[in-house]
């Protein structure tokens, strides 16, 4: 049995909201309500990575700018799946499913600490564009896009 990735719903957020709340980079807790309100108003884009029926990773996106590229939000792999490609079939999925919704290229932001994260995003296509000056250095907001 492997890895499935799907697209998810409303009904089904608090999926990814789970998994998120899991993953250790990430410094806040998630809340399913703040969650379902932050994307009510959007067209999204929202996957699930699940081995045997068990939700270990999630990709959030949607239409954050306008300007014909995807905003991927928010996403990551509980750690014990990590280095299984399980990032890579969730970004793959994205890829496809925004280039079918006319989507011309995916954007997101990290934080210069995510060291990861930047390796992950260079090696899959993703160039730096910009960057925000936010805290220490370590805090600072590396902006990637890809075009698709």
């Amino acid at each position: 049995m492997g890895i499935h990735i799907r697209k998810i719903y409303h009904n089904e957020y608090y999926k990814a909201v789970q998994v998120l709340n899991k993953i250790p980079e990430f410094d806040s807790v998630f809340y399913l309500k703040k969650f379902e309100e932050e994307l009510s108003d959007k067209e999204t884009i929202v996957l699930l990575a699940e081995y045997a029926g068990k939700p270990v990773g999630c990709k959030i996106a949607y239409n954050r700018y306008f300007d014909g590229s995807v905003y991927s939000w928010l996403g990551g792999v509980l750690l014990p799946y990590r280095g299984q490609g399980i990032a890579g079939k969730l970004l793959d999925a994205l890829e496809s499913e925004a280039k079918s919704r006319f989507f011309e290229s995916i954007r997101f932001k990290t934080r210069n600490k995510h060291v990861a994260m930047l390796i992950f995003a260079l090696k899959n296509g993703f160039q730096i564009v910009g960057f925000d000056k936010k805290g220490d250095v370590d805090d600072y907001r590396i902006v990637l896009s890809k075009e698709l």
